[in-house]
């Protein structure tokens, strides 16, 4: 048996994938998709689009109509078993059994990789402990909390040591808090263990924090497949909310912004992408403003997000 390091190419190779369902409703129109290993990747579009139908095929959980895909290098079809050692997936639904203690779950979920029963106790214990989930070990999975299920699923995907780790909505549900650690976990795996990451998400800020590059699908097609960083870079326009430290009932004119009040004490601005907050200040200070607080409207990714799905 092959060592997982001897495995080379990309650690996701999509082309032209097709899938066209019984009800003859065609769900991707001939895709080319690709990750390098090492990337943390953000496959994202609205409901329907393709996203689970794309990860599907690559778990195997639906069949292709047409097209190729390679795991590292290697076809999910001529060589599912290798290629299945290499993936570990975390689905958007809890599926493991409710009644089932939480480190059980795990271990039966190494015995489908082929490690040993000593082997899948270590293995279950590192990532439990790793997830803060070791002291819950004996409690059944019933008794969990939505983020500490979250959790689990990572720690029985990750039992094996995939290269390539799906997560499909992690953080769907989570408090803002547990969100966070676990970002911070997930990029740990990233960056200090080299585990491939794709993600979907409808926090798009989740994806503009953790991922380095991005896809967009919509109704079955990539329209938008670059860097993060590349994509960020076609915002020309930001909008800033601005609260004030009290009521303006005249509501001065503000020189050269575009400004819609919301209310006497609150009002939007866009600003050209490159605006200095200074710069901001320096006109509300000479309108005689005194500001408490300025953010931004919106995640920067949540615009150009909008404007690819829309054309």
């Amino acid at each position: 048996m092959s060592s997982l390091n001897d495995y080379k190419g990309p650690a996701l190779s999509i082309a032209g994938l097709k899938k066209v369902y019984d009800n003859g409703h065609v769900a991707l129109k001939g895709i080319d998709l690709e990750v390098t290993q090492g990337d943390f990747f953000a496959l994202l579009g609205p409901n329907g689009a393709g996203k689970s139908t794309t990860l599907g095929i690559v778990s195997g959980l639906v069949n292709k109509s047409e097209g190729q895909v390679k795991l590292f290098g290697l076809d999910i079809e001529g060589d599912w078993y290798d290629a299945k050692r290499l993936l570990g997936v975390v689905p958007q639904e809890f599926n493991f059994n409710q009644f089932e203690k939480v480190q059980d779950i795990v271990i039966t979920q190494a015995g489908y990789y082929g490690l040993t029963k000593k082997q899948a106790v270590e293995q279950s214990e590192k990532y439990l402990k790793a997830l803060d989930l070791w002291d819950k070990r004996d409690v059944p999975s019933r008794m969990l909390s939505g983020g500490m299920k979250r959790r689990l699923m990572i720690a029985r995907a990750l039992v094996h040591d995939p290269k390539l780790l799906i997560l499909d909505e992690p953080t769907a549900g989570v408090d803002i808090e547990l969100r966070l650690s676990m970002w911070e976990y997930l990029q740990e795996l990233n960056t200090s263990f080299g585990t491939t990451i794709i993600l979907t998400t409808h926090y798009l800020e989740e994806a503009e924090s953790l991922c380095h590059n991005i896809a967009i699908i919509n109704q079955g097609d990539i329209v938008k497949n670059t860097s993060m960083r590349s994509l960020l870079e076609e915002l020309h326009k930001q909008t800033f909310v601005v609260e004030l430290q009290q009521a303006y009932p005249a509501r001065p004119v503000l020189a050269d912004l575009d400004v819609s009040w919301k209310d006497d004490q609150c009002f939007e601005v866009d600003v050209e992408k490159g605006t200095a907050i200074n710069e901001l200040f320096t006109v509300f200070n000479q309108a005689g403003l005194d500001v408490s607080g300025i953010r931004p409207k919106s995640n920067r990714l949540e615009a150009l997000f909008v404007d690819a799905v829309r054309k």
